[in-house]
């Protein structure tokens, strides 16, 4: 295909905007002619104006949403689980480009390495004066309980990420060091596989670099640190869990590496040792891959009020027990500050000079730099001097007159809060859906590995990102801008190493997966209790709208009162049972699409899709996927709906739950994850099968042949009646095809023996207790209705059925009571811990 090409005019009609006064064109040189390296890339795509690019980028678009990858922004319109934004255009870059690259952080991991050692040693660089002590004193990211706390093989950084610029002549520039728990190498690897299929015959005939190798090195350097266990070490990603911002790329990674994810309320520290808490007890950690700031990781020794650390892991480290990576403390380099610093500590510490230069910054502070700064105001970016939680970075050549001078005031009364930093006129790049209109400012993130032998190496691409608007000097992902995949080219054969074991390597046969943390068992639990949560709306609901759709008379049909009212009482499950009849709803449409109704399809839908996010390591693609699209389709209308395009949203719900409960019956392991989930789907269409009996057929109407086959149609029953009884409605057949026969896999009898079965199989249950409080209840509510006599069950008594009544309130007394046991003796993580932030005062 013909490669974009510059402009004819300034106006960028006929081709591409020319790139920003003084900006380099990673894609065009200053003649307009594509770069060399460019070349085999537009001969080997598909025209990107053209139908079959357009096409395929929609086929990756799907993948993306199918996969989940997300970047939650706080405060999005879309809502936390954003979308990622990937642009199908790579950056490509030069394997001497990448090398210079690599040699230059190299250099600076290693600098970033010598300078935390000496800063929680004998921190001899501030008695030289090469360090500001009030910058590091006062920096919140240096914290005190950590001094003299050596980190095994004295390395501090096992991953490393810079985010770089490329200057107008060419030249790359560190604009941000990232080593406390850099995020982004698995939206880079996520980035890479989309990109990589979306354009196979580029990718192979470019010769890119892999990035399986990179992975696998920093594996091994996490093994090397291991206090013991060094060949199969156990291993945790520690998140800070579904509401952070990269929660995807946690549970991305932690599937990819075959390392186990947990939240901190997963672990606790006993004896001056990290375990992990899953449900057959406790289980040692031997390294803590984390994602949290150093303060958050202990609330007992660094930050009172964190939620999301393991008290006593401060001590843990210290007895060596546990390790983690990056080690605590790495962030007390991270703030802008030190950059202005690095060339003299470089020259000083190693006897070179910077291979990859710091963009230039100044710490206001010093009152050289505020001399200068205070000369420059509109050729500088002003920055906090410690990374603070709102991190917007002040242009004062954008500011009018009074805000420039308000901020120069503040300057002035606490310089040593700010730094100010040279504005990098960034390269631009072209963006797919805006060709060919403009081209994006970009930032390159690198990411280096620090591997068993104590080497650094790079990732051969990585994340770059690109600014959300044309006329914006920043780049920024929360405030609207993109991705792109990263394209080294190798300058020799490709290497094909991948993370699959060879199929030569002895494995050890096991049928273990034992670790189920209790935070996973509670949420698989969860999401099976949401599904047949979904299924019984959606099911109650059509089986209301059809008869509505098919009435004759002005007047709705009697038994669509009901099954609307037991819509609204599976919240309580036990409400209709406990004699407080629901509130009569006329309108299904509401409990179909409102967002505001906690008894409705919607709401149990967000609950589903929410909880399948936090456990997406622990189910399938295919699951994933079916979860996805139910939220997809499950979309309110911009008019008012037909009774047809209700009943056919209906049924592609229900089309999609089916689908969700058969991967989970078929395919997924008969471990405790599955059994989990077993669990609460099981106890979950109990409850809303006692729901639906008791709102229905507990107090019939005279005429109760529309109700009786309401109820088969709810229950999915009514191919079975009809072949056992040739159409003859009666209550007692009815009753007992749906709660007692044993042979119907939905029936209420079958499902509480699945449970019963479930609960027996559980850690708890195989102990020395025979029957624990939790497998009691499941048999009481075995045997009340193995025990019911159906005949008596369907006699009615002043128009009730109170045989009946009695059953259904036993029952749902025992199920709530079962789920209450089961949350309290697997699921609530071994024990409530109280915050140390709030205690009592007195």
């Amino acid at each position: 295909m013909p490669p974009p090409a510059q402009p004819e005019s300034s106006s960028g009609r006929g081709g591409h905007a020319p790139p920003p006064a003084g900006a380099f064109d990673e894609v065009l040189d200053p003649a307009g002619r594509v770069r060399p390296h460019w070349e085999p890339f537009f001969a080997d795509i598909p025209d990107p104006a053209g139908p079959e690019f357009a096409r395929r980028w929609r086929d990756a678009q799907q993948v993306i949403r199918e996969n989940g990858v997300t970047y939650n922004v706080h405060g999005d319109p879309n809502g936390l689980q954003r979308p990622w934004q990937l642009d199908p255009l790579p950056l490509v870059l030069t394997a001497a480009d990448a090398a210079h690259i690599e040699r230059g952080l190299v250099q600076r991991a290693a600098l970033l390495e010598l300078i935390l050692a000496d800063l929680h040693g004998p921190r001899q660089f501030i008695a030289d004066g090469l360090i500001p002590a009030e910058l590091i004193f006062a920096n919140p990211n240096y914290l005190r309980p950590l001094h003299d706390l050596r980190p095994p093989l004295n390395r501090y950084l096992h991953l490393y990420a810079a985010n770089l610029g490329r200057a107008g002549d060419g030249t790359w520039t560190v604009i941000r060091d990232r080593t406390q728990s850099p995020s982004g190498a698995g939206y880079a690897l996520e980035n890479r596989i989309v990109a990589s299929r979306t354009l196979p015959e580029a990718f192979e005939n470019c010769r890119i670099q892999r990035m399986a190798s990179f992975f696998q090195t920093l594996m091994n350097g996490l093994r090397a640190i291991a206090p013991k266990n060094r060949d199969n070490p156990r291993i945790v990603l520690l998140t800070p869990g579904p509401t952070d911002e990269a929660y995807f790329e946690h549970s991305y990674l932690a599937r990819y590496l075959g390392v186990t994810l947990a939240e901190g309320g997963d672990l606790t520290v006993r004896d001056r040792y990290l375990y992990l808490k899953v449900l057959g007890g406790l289980q040692t950690v031997d390294v803590l891959f984390r994602r949290l700031d150093d303060d958050q990781c202990d609330p007992l020794e660094l930050r009172s009020d964190s939620f999301l650390g393991v008290p006593g892991l401060v001590q843990a480290i210290r007895a060596g027990t546990v390790a983690t990576a990056n080690a605590l403390g790495a962030g007390a380099v991270e703030m802008p500050a030190m950059m202005a610093y690095l060339p003299n500590l470089c020259r000083t510490v190693l006897g070179e000079e910077l291979k990859l230069a710091s963009v230039p910054t100044w710490w206001c502070g010093d009152p050289v730099s505020l001399k200068y700064v205070l000369n420059r105001p509109t050729e500088l970016v002003l920055k906090s001097t410690f990374p603070t939680a709102n991190r917007t970075s002040i242009l004062l050549d954008e500011c009018t007159a009074d805000e420039r001078a308000a901020h120069l005031d503040r300057l002035r009364a606490e310089p040593h809060k700010y730094v100010a930093q040279q504005l990098l006129p960034l390269s631009t790049v072209p963006v797919y859906d805006k060709l060919p209109a403009d081209r994006r400012r970009m930032v390159l993130r690198a990411f280096l590995a620090s591997g068993d032998d104590g080497a650094f190496h790079m990732l051969p691409g990585g994340l770059t990102c690109f600014g959300g608007n044309p006329a914006s000097r920043s780049v920024s992902m929360p405030l609207g801008g993109g991705s792109k995949d990263t394209w080294v080219l190798a300058d020799g054969p490709v290497n094909t190493f991948s993370m699959l074991p060879p199929g030569d390597r002895p494995i050890a046969l096991t049928r273990g997966g034992g670790d189920l943390p209790s935070r996973a068992a509670d949420n698989l639990f969860w999401l099976g209790r949401y599904a047949e949560r979904a299924e019984s709306a959606t099911r109650l609901l059509r089986a209301a709208v059809t008869r509505l759709a098919d009435r004759s008379s002005p007047t709705d049909p009697p038994e669509v009162a009901p099954l609307l009212r037991a819509v609204v009482a599976r919240l309580p499950a036990v409400a209709p049972v406990a004699g407080q009849q629901p509130p009569s709803v006329r309108d299904p449409l509401p409990l179909i699409y409102s967002t505001d109704r906690k008894d409705g399809l919607r709401a149990a839908v967000t609950h589903w899709h929410r909880v399948a996010g936090i456990v997406r390591d622990r189910i399938s693609a295919d699951m994933w996927r079916v979860v996805s699209g139910v939220r997809r389709v499950l979309v309110a209308p911009d008019a008012p709906p037909t009774a047809a395009e209700v009943l056919d949203l209906l049924d592609r719900v229900l089309v999609y739950l089916s689908a969700f409960g058969g991967l989970a019956t078929e395919n997924m392991t008969r471990g405790e994850g599955w059994r989990f989930l077993d669990l609460g789907r099981k106890l979950e269409r109990s409850m809303n099968l006692v729901t639906l009996t008791a709102t229905t057929l507990c107090r019939p109407p005279e005429s109760e042949a529309g109700l009786l086959d309401a109820v088969l149609e709810v229950a999915d029953a009514r191919m079975t009646y009809r072949r056992r009884y040739l159409g003859q409605l009666r209550a007692k057949a009815v009753l007992d095809l749906v709660l007692f026969d044993e042979t119907n896999p939905r029936s209420l009898a079958s499902l509480l023996l699945a449970v019963r079965d479930d609960v027996a199989l559980l850690p708890r249950a195989l102990a020395a207790e025979p029957q624990s409080p939790e497998l009691r209840l499941a048999l009481q509510a075995v045997a009340a209705v193995q025990l019911a006599d159906v005949g008596q069950l369907a006699v009615t008594t002043d128009g009730a059925r109170p045989q009946l009544v009695e059953l259904l309130a036993r029952v749902g007394e025992l199920l709530p009571a079962l789920s209450d046991a089961l949350t309290l003796h697997y699921l609530s993580h071994l024990q409530i811990a109280r915050h140390l932030a709030q205690g009592d005062a007195s």
